[in-house]
């Protein structure tokens, strides 16, 4: 899924790849998926980019962002979008296909659900997209220490610290996948209660969801996921589904899988007591 990592990546490198390629064609819903959901009506996406050259792009929470003058293309959640260089064999199935005048495209496909859109500037109501907008990215100063204390309400205190940071869009774009490594380096245990922790743990809790994800992104992404170019991210995953039963690479003890709101979180038990 894409996480913060993966749209700041994402948004780069269509930016640095795509940036002065007009676009030709944009084909979008040709292969109908039942978990793809598309901003407004996706028959009119060619119309609405044909024509339009690419200007830039930009990151919102989980969302990358292409900017083709004044309209915008959006993806989000389990989009694979991927750019092929000119006279490439592209996917005969695809949820929104655009071509360049140089020859290029950029092809995206669904896996389980995911969100796609164009959309002028400023006109897309989708609620996760504005609040990714709206919200201060961890990645920026703007996500202080001030803010983080902000969120740290009576209410919040009696939230697990996957709940916490992972859910109610509290930060948009930091999701089940990412969490998982924040709070293996906060040592703090999924299903902990942030009430059960010091003035310390929490400030420790801010530093690493800003270093944690700092260093996701400059790796290009997760190990977990796939870039524009179809390249597995630099940043090594500390847990997930293929490191359960491993050794903890700080304290030895297996990593443990476990469902927990609505999804499996990973563990080490030594490091991240519970109590």
């Amino acid at each position: 899924m894409i996480e913060i990592p993966e749209a700041s990546t994402l948004a780069r490198q269509c930016a640095e790849t795509l940036t002065g390629k007009t676009i030709t064609s944009a084909v979008a819903a040709s292969s109908p998926h039942g978990f793809a959901w598309y901003a407004n009506d996706p028959g009119a996406y060619g119309d609405l980019l044909t024509g339009k050259t690419i200007t830039g792009g930009a990151a919102h929470g989980g969302h990358p962002e292409i900017e083709a003058e004044e309209m915008r293309i959006c993806v989000g959640e389990g989009v694979n979008i991927r750019f092929y260089e000119p006279g490439a064999q592209l996917p005969t199935r695809h949820q929104l296909k655009i071509t360049f005048d140089d020859g290029s495209a950029i092809c995206c496909t669904v896996s389980m659900y995911g969100f796609l859109g164009v959309f002028p500037d400023g006109m897309n109501d989708d609620y996760y997209y504005l609040v990714g907008k709206e919200k201060p990215s961890p990645l920026t100063d703007e996500f202080d220490e001030a803010y983080f204390q902000s969120m740290i309400t009576d209410e919040t205190l009696r939230l697990s610290g996957k709940a916490f940071l992972a859910t109610e869009q509290r930060i948009p774009g930091l999701g089940n996948g990412v969490v998982q490594d924040v709070l293996w380096e906060a040592k703090v245990h999924p299903k902990r209660k942030l009430n059960t922790l010091g003035e310390d743990q929490l400030l420790d809790l801010y530093h690493q969801v800003k270093q944690v994800l700092t260093n996701m992104t400059h790796a290009g992404g997760r190990s977990t996921e796939k870039d524009l170019f179809g390249n597995p991210g630099g940043y090594e995953v500390i847990l997930c589904r293929t490191t359960v039963g491993l050794p903890c690479s700080r304290c030895g003890t297996p990593i443990k899988r476990m469902a927990y709101l609505g999804g499996n979180v990973y563990v080490c038990e030594g490091c991240q007591p519970l109590t």
